[in-house]
């Protein structure tokens, strides 16, 4: 018979590590987990099944079919925005193609089971486009489906993906004569610059802010690549997980769209390095903003709108700003780098 699992594909990111770590502390899932790398240690424990193996590679996803009932696939596998940039066709083949790799997986295993398969995706902020700064200061709190025009790869893939699982959802193959009959539950949710006190940031335009924070901890130089006003919403890690699973969790009925936005709290740059230098009175850091991030950046809303999410599925993050640094980074980053069992 095959394992009933859920699939998590990008296991060794920093969503990857939260969302393993979380599920397999409750123990009521089987994981199965794929990255392109070997599995941290860490996460080993928690994971029914590790495969190391590309998401481009469709003989490798075709083994998951005939191995596995996957009930729910958290789709994390990306290459970031900063990345992105430095090789947009590598990008545009792992991020968009290998979600459509994923999406058909998902299709096949709808028709085994005779049921949609929950296909939960994170996107991002970068599917916003701002044309400038002056825009961004008079847009306010950005709507789900207001200025759409991305200045970046990543940004690009990220929406067409958004528009591949409303597709996959409700118009898929809807010429053929047994249209209709399996379909994906696609739900997606555009986090904001993201926050976490266990994993190093890699390759995304916001890290600026977990830089800062992990930087000043190992008593590190730290060159913040934006202007001092410079303002992104962020969320901590622990929320953005918490996201994810309250939306896998919500009845398909309550849900009025397939893409939400969520956030938590928007600071400027200055206001993060306030904080920090506060915690880390010796921090060394200096703002030397460099002209292609900035501009992505400035790209990007300074805050967005997330009733929808907070209506339809009661979404609230648990960490407000004054929390997210005093109760959660700052303790455990401190810690971190700190005892017997700091990182090297």
């Amino acid at each position: 018979m095959r394992k009933e699992v859920v699939l998590i594909t990008g296991a060794n990111g920093e969503i990857g590590h939260g969302l393993i770590t979380y599920l397999g502390q409750q123990g009521k899932h089987r994981i199965l987990a794929l990255d392109v790398q070997p599995l941290d240690e860490s996460l080993k424990p928690y994971c029914d099944r590790f495969i190391q193996g590309d998401i481009l590679d469709q003989m490798l996803l075709g083994r998951l079919v005939a191995e596995f009932e996957i009930r729910t696939i958290y789709h994390l596998a990306s290459i970031l925005s900063t990345k992105a940039e430095y090789n947009p066709e590598t990008a545009h083949r792992v991020n968009v193609e290998g979600t459509l790799n994923l999406l058909r997986l998902a299709v096949e295993q709808s028709q085994w089971q005779g049921r949609p398969v929950k296909f939960l995706y994170p996107s991002s902020i970068a599917a916003y486009g701002l044309p400038d700064i002056v825009t961004k200061q008079k847009a306010g709190k950005v709507k789900e489906d207001e200025w759409l025009q991305p200045a970046t790869m990543y940004g690009c893939n990220k929406l067409y993906c958004e528009h591949l699982g409303r597709y996959y959802t409700y118009n898929y193959r809807r010429l053929a004569a047994d249209a209709g009959k399996t379909s994906v539950d696609f739900r997606c949710l555009r986090f904001p610059g993201l926050i976490s006190a266990i994993t190093v940031p890699t390759g995304g335009t916001s890290d600026y802010g977990p830089e800062m924070l992990h930087h000043a901890a190992q008593n590190l130089p730290y060159a913040c690549f934006v202007r001092p006003d410079s303002q992104l919403p962020f969320m901590v890690m622990a929320d953005a997980i918490k996201s994810l699973l309250e939306l896998e969790a919500a009845p398909a009925e309550a849900l009025t769209r397939r893409v939400y936005n969520v956030t938590s709290f928007s600071p400027t740059a200055q206001e993060i390095y306030e904080i920090v230098k506060k915690a880390f009175p010796n921090a060394d850091i200096t703002f030397e903003p460099h002209l292609s991030r900035q501009s992505i950046v400035d790209s990007w809303p300074a805050d967005v709108d997330d009733s929808a999410a907070r209506t339809d599925w009661g979404w609230k993050p648990d960490y407000d700003q004054t929390r997210a640094f005093e109760e959660y980074l700052i303790p455990v980053i401190r810690q971190r780098y700190s005892g017997p069992n700091k990182a090297l």
